[in-house]
């Protein structure tokens, strides 16, 4: 792009679409240049060697080759969610914007809510480690090399023996956030495989909720929200859930 170069984008905020939204996928903004979708748990982000079928990308792909006047009908893939987590996810229309979102995924703002085993004790913090993949594909703390970690925790609500936590993400680590919830003693709820013992939701409770970042092609701000989801909105339906200060 040159200066004073004029850029035009169709945007569509909300896009409906029941045979979409049956598998559980919803589109929560499409443009030209990127798609943002919600995410269900157990719903793969990707194709891997076991699942090549039922993946948002694939079914987002499908979806798009349906879209009348439209010579846009591909997805690429920018980033990816466990097949656990639900949430927010964004995918690109064009290798061009692809490799712009991915050249400044570091600047994306990415916030989590996860519904953990007891109550920390502190209100907020600061969680730093190191973290390495054995050949087991589970992650670990180590002292000294592997990736570093760093993420944000902010207790919002209290409710007997879980809280729910807003998780700032300053490092995208594979299983960042369950490693170190897990090693500072609160697991996060329906995680078995990094320690829970309570899976009252019978799913992971960790939930991709707000997403910032820069569009890739008119440098606009752009900011999307997805609510807690019910099983984990439903975890403080009680009297005795109290909100943090």
């Amino acid at each position: 792009m040159r200066p004073n170069d004029v850029v035009t984008i169709a945007v569509r905020k909300r896009v409906r679409d029941d045979a979409l939204e049956r598998q559980g996928l919803k589109i929560i903004h499409l443009d030209d240049a990127v798609v943002v979708v919600d995410k269900p748990t157990g719903l793969l982000s990707m194709g891997s060697e076991r699942e090549k079928e039922r993946t948002a990308h694939r079914l987002l792909n499908e979806h798009l080759k349906t879209l009348r006047r439209s010579r846009l009908q591909q997805a690429f893939i920018v980033h990816r969610l466990d097949r656990e987590t639900s949430g927010l996810m964004v995918f690109a229309r064009n290798q061009s914007t692809q490799a712009i979102l991915q050249q400044n995924w570091k600047k994306v703002a990415k916030r989590y809510l996860a519904v953990v085993e007891g109550v920390p004790a502190n209100g907020q913090g600061t969680l730093k480690d190191h973290l390495v993949e054995s050949n087991s594909f589970m992650v670990h703390r180590v002292g000294k090399g592997g990736e570093q970690a760093i993420t944000h925790y902010r207790v919002l609500r209290r409710h007997g023996d879980k809280s729910l936590l807003e998780l700032t993400l300053e490092t995208g680590r594979k299983n960042q956030v369950r490693v170190q919830l897990a090693a500072l003693g609160h697991p996060i709820i329906g995680d078995r495989k990094y320690g829970a013992s309570t899976d009252p939701a019978r799913r992971l409770a960790l939930h991709s909720w707000e997403l910032k970042f820069r569009h890739p092609v008119s440098g606009a701000s752009m900011e999307f929200h997805s609510g807690l989801p019910a099983q984990l909105e439903h975890l403080f339906r009680t009297p005795r859930s109290t909100r943090a200060k």
